[in-house]
């Protein structure tokens, strides 16, 4: 089979959860038996350059007839002309990490025999839109690696976000919030890439300044590897005030490890969250875009020990309910199969 990626699947400088993803499922489908052939793109998808274009039509010309082509979605999900040629040829299967929601993706999902979303709210919202696709789309939610159970402190003032700094992250958001909270003791470490955005970075570190929070809170940049487990293993918090989100896989991430989250109730975050086997929520979950709620949250995190402790019990018995990689490799493998029955 052949996987098209974006270009950037391996850049260190631009960590994403659909990077992350993207490489988890092909080493996954390795090991399953799938001979994986891997093609990144590079050209700034999902508004990809007229180079980008050519690369991926002499890509999709030269595969050979009756080949499995999956394609991530932010390339696929903006070139159904390029796709449509091939819908008879190849065996199209579109990997939806983010819905457009927009006729550029419709073109192009009609061209795909199997459609796999990251999450089930994302298959949701796909038929809710498309109900041609009924019987065409299936869920193949995001795996975490187990890892060792965070200690916690006392006063759980300790903070993490795992994001890209844009705006779509809602890092404004968190700081509105924070800015009211001067008076108690907390500390946030923001571990995501900075170049995405640059002038939010900038107005983000004034807003910072102006409320005397810039010793308080630092713009770590991407972490990955042992940085960025040792980012979880001193936290008492995952904090993500997304604007929107698919699933967060960061959440789970944090989950693996026993670690609460404050969380907007957008999109998958609910889903990924989830409940803890006695019906639990490993966490809080407040409206997205309101630093008022956000704030208030914190504050009833920072100053209500019960609360904390039973959110840390909640979130351990959450981490031993998560799923391996291996069971998303599995789903998806079942998704190819079907088109190469």
């Amino acid at each position: 089979m052949h996987v098209v990626l974006p270009g950037d699947i391996d850049d260190p400088a631009t960590p994403s959860g659909g990077n992350s993803y993207d490489r988890r499922i092909c080493r996954g489908l390795g090991e399953r038996g799938w001979s994986v052939h891997e093609h990144p793109v590079p050209g700034g998808w999902p508004h990809p350059e007229p180079a980008a274009r050519a690369a991926l039509a002499r890509l999709l010309a030269d595969a050979p007839d009756g080949a499995v082509v999956l394609l991530d979605g932010l390339i696929a999900s903006t070139v159904g002309d390029l796709l449509a040629p091939h819908a008879r040829r190849l065996r199209l299967v579109i990997l939806v990490h983010l819905p457009l929601d927009d006729e550029a993706e419709a073109r192009a999902l009609a061209t795909a025999r199997i459609v796999v979303t990251t999450s089930e709210w994302t298959r949701r919202r796909l038929l809710a839109r498309h109900p041609l696709l009924t019987d065409r789309v299936r869920a193949a939610p995001p795996g975490v690696t187990p890892a060792p159970p965070v200690s916690g402190s006392p006063a759980g003032s300790r903070l993490l976000c795992v994001a890209a700094v844009t705006r779509h992250k809602g890092h404004d958001v968190l700081i509105d919030a924070l800015s009211t909270l001067g008076g108690l003791p907390w500390t946030l470490v923001c571990a995501g890439t900075l170049t995405r955005e640059p002038e939010l970075v900038q107005r983000l570190r004034e807003q910072l300044a102006a409320a005397r929070l810039a010793d308080r809170v630092r713009l770590a940049g991407p972490l990955t590897g042992a940085s960025l487990d040792a980012a979880y293993a001193t936290a008492d918090l995952l904090v993500l005030p997304s604007r929107g989100e698919t699933y967060g896989m960061v959440v789970t991430e944090a989950l693996a490890r026993g670690l609460p989250v404050l969380g907007t109730e957008v999109g998958g975050v609910p889903e990924a969250l989830g409940r803890a086997p006695e019906g639990d929520r490993p966490g809080l979950l407040v409206p997205p875009e309101d630093p008022a709620a956000l704030a208030d949250a914190l504050r009833d995190w920072l100053g209500d020990d019960a609360l904390r402790a039973r959110l840390r019990h909640a979130a351990l018995a959450r981490r031993a309910t998560l799923t391996d990689w291996p069971v998303t490799a599995a789903l998806l493998s079942a998704a190819l199969e079907e088109v190469t029955a």
